[in-house]
């Protein structure tokens, strides 16, 4: 099922990034780097709590929102020169094949709740 595989590789991003954002100068560590590190882990969260909601839609919106912000508070680290493009690279495809997978649940998410409401 999709919802395991967004879980495990959101926590496999957070196992691969954290340890670089927590080598980044102190000016950026502690403004950027901390906002980041705070993201990612709420992401994890908010994907284990939406696996289990009733109402999923509203939490996964907000989500897709999150890492929405984690792609462009990346893409400022490569701007600064703070991370190689190599590393660049291969975290923007981890997000986004995270986001393909969340794009999909929403999606799927859509469906149900249009059927539920034309049987109602």
């Amino acid at each position: 099922m999709s919802e395991l595989s967004i879980i495990q590789k959101t926590y496999d991003l957070i196992k691969w990034y954290v340890p670089i954002i927590n080598r980044l100068p102190k000016e950026h560590k502690f403004t950027l780097g901390d906002r980041m590190i705070n993201s990612l882990y709420e992401l994890l969260d908010g994907l284990i709590i939406a696996r289990y909601a009733k109402e999923k839609l509203t939490k996964l919106e907000v989500l897709n929102s999150q890492l929405d912000i984690l792609r462009y508070q990346t893409r400022l680290l490569l701007d600064f020169q703070l991370i190689p493009g190599h590393r660049y690279e291969y975290v923007g495809k981890s997000i986004n094949d995270i986001g393909m997978e969340l794009g999909g649940w929403i999606k799927e998410q859509n469906k149900s709740k249009s059927i539920n409401l034309k049987t109602k």
